[in-house]
Order: structure tokens, then sequence, then C-alpha cells
């Protein structure tokens, strides 16, 4: 696949193989060194709180080879696992590639993650080392036994990563099909899942993506989103520096700070999560709307003028239109938008696309590195999630009479499979490399790719975040007036595409038999709401149903999930 000014991305790195790497792809270190050597002088990562810290591709790589260099003294080998969790940061970026360097594998963990939940995935990895933000490392640090600790922060109990160093070492040397990183998957509630990536998972993801659109070491990404999720990891970090581009991280997800930091840094690529981008929409419209119908009627006519143009014949008005408009969301030096993480109105989509930007959203999966599908922004089409992106291959398995059934994907950014679980990995991923997304979809005559559902039990919510109903239902197990609790998603706004979180509680014998029915939703709303305290905000329970009847089980007494969600359907 060729995108439509015939530019293979990929082919920018020939003249590098046989001097810099070997093989079909470098690894992310050989990406990294060879960018280095070409962008050099470029911003490489940026950052402005607490304080504004910059460094260009040969400061960074200093740091980075610093830090490895520690590492290496500490007597780490060759695919060790290193943990680095924190908010996202300037520090959180060297670290990711000091551990490439070292020849490690990387293990981003959730910063939200309940101490407990860190200590548990933190064993599970076998990492030998903990790098962390300060107040992890205060509450969990006695809890693993490591080979080394360091902060990201400066001022703490544990010395810092800018102050570290060691005697020069060359790190092991590691290969394509090598891992890279582990990202787990939220939400399991036996075994983890830790889906294994590799350099080539990686690196290919980068530059097969970029066939559908260009990207340009003149580039400004924007990390707002958590950057230990695989969709900020590569589509922000790794698509920076594999075009020698820079990375600006955005620590808060608060409206007014980033939008100061989109202006200061003059952002070109921003990527984000539905939330972000029906909110900033919204209040643009509601902007206009304050200026009076007449005004209001115009600028929407334009906007559709401007849409048809930029749609039918590739000719974008809309940018000098309505760069007023733009600037008011510090949106005036934005190139392309791409929205991923969960389903996107087609009315945001459409509506950004009429104000001139180049707005896409796409397709993928932890596990599939995870992009596998974009919107060409020269051949978008609202309701999809785009095409195959460059040797990907997509098909769609037992299809209904609408063409409806299960995705699965094939390509060189699939997974290797799970960390210590080969019966989890043989469920979704075949000897021949297809992998069972578990969502459902259909294709269309070009190849584009919509969804229409999931085939797996996940909720996802407003910000795009997967949340497991066993997770939440798992810490129910102690409440004794509760017999029976599912935990389903429900559509809290139909035109936002919004999920909610429900639950539908089946209350015990006893409490049956001694209160009445306002008792007991009261009662059962008191026991969520105690639940929630300890829940992360995006997992929250926000709507409660009491059963009257017990819930329909499998013979193996486990709830029939679905069965139960079309018996409380809201519709």
């Amino acid at each position: 696949m060729k995108t439509k000014d015939n530019f293979t991305p990929w082919k920018q790195f020939d003249s590098y193989r046989g001097k810099e790497f070997n093989g079909e792809w470098p690894t992310i270190k050989e990406l990294f060194h060879i960018n280095t050597l070409r962008y050099g002088d470029n911003v490489c990562w940026k950052e402005y709180s607490p304080k504004e810290i910059t460094y260009t591709y040969k400061e960074a790589e200093k740091k980075v080879k610093e830090l490895s260099n520690w590492l290496l003294s500490l007597g780490v080998k060759k695919g060790d696992k290193i943990i680095v969790s924190g908010k996202n940061s300037v520090a959180w970026a060297i670290t990711y590639i000091a551990v490439q360097y070292a020849g490690c594998t990387v293990v981003p963990l959730d910063s939200s993650l309940h101490d407990e939940d860190f200590i548990k995935l933190a064993l599970f990895s076998d990492s030998v080392v903990l790098i962390a933000d300060n107040d992890r490392m205060k509450k969990v640090a006695s809890s693993l036994p490591m080979l080394g600790y360091a902060s990201l922060e400066e001022n703490g109990e544990y010395p810092s990563i800018y102050g570290l160093n060691g005697e020069e070492k060359e790190g092991y040397k590691m290969g394509e099909e090598d891992v890279a990183a582990i990202l787990f998957t939220s939400g399991t509630t036996g075994t983890p899942k830790g889906v294994m990536l590799t350099n080539r998972n990686i690196v290919s993801d980068i530059f097969i993506s970029q066939a559908n659109m260009n990207i340009y070491p003149t580039d400004v990404f924007y990390a707002i989103l958590p950057i230990h999720h695989a969709y900020t990891m590569l589509a922000v970090f790794m698509e920076g520096l594999g075009s020698g581009a820079s990375v600006v991280f955005g620590k808060k997800l608060v409206v007014t700070q980033m939008l100061k930091e989109l202006k200061e840094a003059k952002v070109t690529m921003f990527l984000g999560v539905p939330m972000i981008f029906n909110k900033l929409y919204a209040g643009l419209l509601a902007g206009v709307r304050k200026k009076g119908v007449v005004v209001y009627g115009v600028i929407r006519f334009l906007m559709g003028i401007s849409g048809f143009l930029k749609k039918a014949f590739n000719i974008n008005i809309g940018k000098k239109m309505f760069g007023f408009l733009l600037k008011n969301l510090s949106l005036d030096n934005c190139r392309i938008c791409i929205c991923g993480g969960g389903p996107l109105p087609s009315s945001t989509f459409k509506g950004f696309n009429e104000l001139g930007l180049d707005f896409v959203q796409g397709y993928g999966l932890t596990e599939t590195s995870p992009i596998t599908h974009l919107n060409p922004i020269y051949a978008f089409k609202e309701a999809s999630v785009g095409k195959n992106v460059a040797m990907t291959e997509a098909k769609i398995v037992d299809p209904d009479s609408e063409g409806n059934g299960v995705i699965y994907i094939k390509g060189p950014q699939v997974m290797k499979g799970y960390y210590k679980n080969q019966e989890a990995t043989d469920e979704i991923l075949s000897s021949d490399g297809w992998i069972n997304t578990g969502d459902v979809g259909h294709l269309d005559s070009e190849g584009y790719l919509y969804l229409t559902g999931r085939a797996k039990s996940i909720i996802v919510t407003e910000g795009g975040k997967n949340v497991f109903p066993e997770e939440i239902e798992d810490k129910f197990q102690l409440y004794d007036d509760i017999e029976q609790i599912c935990i389903i998603g429900y559509l809290k706004d139909k035109a936002m595409k919004v999920e909610g979180i429900r639950a539908i509680v089946y209350p015990s014998k006893s409490v049956r038999e001694t209160m009445k029915d306002d008792e007991i939703q009261e009662k059962m709303e008191g026991i969520i709401k105690e639940v929630n305290k300890d829940l992360q905000s995006y997992k929250k329970i926000n709507m409660v149903t009491v059963a009257k009847e017990p819930l329909e089980m499998t013979s193996t007494k486990k709830i029939k999930r679905f069965v139960v969600a079309k018996q409380y359907s809201l519709d």
C-alpha cells in the first residue's frame, strides 16, 4: 500500500541497512540511533511542568546511554525485565529507550494502579529493576526485591535517573524478534495478560501506519494520554522518535492546561480519545451559538461547504476560513488529529474535518502494537475506523446475513504472545499468525472496516478505557448481602456513543426476606458506593438495578452475561 503521493515510509532506512542494522526492520535502539544521526539537533522530548525540560536527539541519546550504563552496572542480563511507571515525562521516555539500549525488556506499568495490583504485576513480570515516581517507590519498593531502584523525579528518597551513570558499556544486542516491551492489559482476574511486543512489532507499526499519512521531522506530537498505554506509546511516543519529530509531554488532562501547552508547543499532531475531541468540539459550537442564531447558522452552512469540498475534491479551505475558531482551541498549528481508543460519533469526526483539520480515526488493540486500521487522510469515511494499514490483512469470520462477524487480523505488528500464558495465547492467536480481536464488524467493498459490536464482554468508557466486568465483580465476593452480581455496559449517551457501567444485583436471601423493595435498593446502592471508593475513576459503577429473580447461570455456575444484558436492556 502506498500513500497518495506514492511514499513508502519504511524505504527511507534502506541506505542504513547493513551499516546501522541488518534484517528487515531496525530495532528500537537502532532506529533511535539512526534518527539521532539524521536529526541530532531537532528537539526530541520536551515538558513544561513542573519545570521546562528540553532534550535534542543528541542530548537525549547521551542521557539514554548514561542510564543504560547504570542498568548494566547493576548486572542486568539480556532480556531482563525493567519496570517504568509514572506520569508522562521526559524521564519516562529516557528510561524506556535506555532499557532498549541495555538490551533489556521494558515493562510499562499504569501509574494509577493500586499498590497491591502494582506489586502483583511487578512480581509476575519477573522484573529486576524498578524505576517509578517517588510516591510509588516509597509504597512498593520494600515489597519488591530488585537489583536496583531509581526515581523518575528529583528530590526523592531514591536516586533520580538524571543523576545516574555507570562505566561505559555496550548493551546486549537485541534482534527484531526479541521482546522489546511487555504491556499488561487491564482487568485480569486470573493469570495476568502481559502482551509481548517485539522490536519488529513496534517498529513495523510505526512505519506501516504512516502509509496512510505523511509525518515529518518538523512535526510536534502531544502526549497527553497515559504513555504506558499501547495507543499513546506507539501513535505518539514511537511515531515521534521514528520520524525525527518532537514529543511534548502533558501531565494533566485538564482542558485549560492542555490548551496552553498545545499553543506554546505549536503542536501539529494531536492524538486523543473520543472524550477529548467531543469536549473540544462541543465547546467550540457552544462558543459559536453565543454569537447568535444568524452567525451560528452562517458558520454551520460554511462548514458544510468546506467539508464537501475537502471530501469530494480534496480542496481544504477550512483551515483559512475557520482559523479563528481553531485558534480558540489552540489547534491553529495542528495538521492532523487522530482519535482512537473507542467509538467516535460521526458528527464530531465530520465537524473537525469541516474546520479544515485532517481528522481521522483508527482501530487496533494492545495485542497488535496497536494500529491495524486508519482512515487515509485523503479518502476518509466518517462511519468507518479506516482501511488496513500496509502489510496488514483483515478478514471477517462467520459473518451473519449483514456481513458482520468476528474480526481477525494478520500482520507484522501482531504480538508474539502473552507472557507466561500459553493457554491464553493459543485462544486468540493461530499458528499461521491470525489474531482473533474479539470484536465484531464488517468490511465494505473498498476494504474499509466498520465496528458493530464486541464479542467480548469488555466495556469501553468515554475516555477509551477498557473495563473488564470480572475485575469489578471480584470486589463483591466478601459481601454476604449480595448473592449474585453481573457488571454490564449500557449506553449513557446514544448520540455520543458513550458507555457507562451498570450493576445487576440479586440480593441474598436474608436481605430479600427482611427488607422492603425501597430498602433493598438503598442497601445495594450503599454497597456499590462503598466498593466504588476503591475503584479507579473510570471503573466506577454508575447505575444499579436490583433483580427480582436469580440471574441465569451455566452448568459451571457462571452467570450468562449476555443473557442478563439482553434481559435488562435499557432499549
